[in-house]
């Protein structure tokens, strides 16, 4: 048996997913001089930034920015308890491979999700 969850929409992931991206994109602009300044290199560090910026964040709040706009966070799918390092890591590492993100079983979760253990709600 899962815990009670309420499940958030496709809109609000992808909103909030932007919306961190963009955030990682505005980083590495300012430290690279501005837009006109990235390279095609930039593209890298925004990822990797990106990645980290999910991780710690996850791990330690359970939700990331955009997540916390959009009011929601990412809890354990067994017993909605906050989830472990590894728990974060695996699906930080599933949801930057971008196609396991988009895909969606019968609970709304997608594939980085039920890797995990992991599940994103409406805080």
């Amino acid at each position: 048996m899962s815990y009670p969850f309420i499940r958030t929409t496709y809109g609000r992931r992808m909103a909030a997913l932007a919306l961190d991206w963009l955030a990682c994109y505005a980083i590495v602009a300012a430290l690279s001089g501005g837009v006109n300044k990235m390279n095609p290199s930039s593209s890298l560090y925004v990822l990797v930034i990106f990645f980290l910026e999910v991780w710690i964040l996850i791990t330690l709040q359970g939700a990331t920015l955009g997540h916390r706009l959009f009011g929601m966070k990412v809890v354990r799918f067994e017993d909605g308890g906050a989830i472990s390092l590894l728990q974060a890591l695996i699906r930080t590492v599933f949801l930057v491979l971008v196609v396991t993100a988009v895909t969606f079983d019968e609970n709304g979760r997608g594939i980085h999700e039920r890797l995990s253990g992991s599940v994103l709600t409406r805080s």
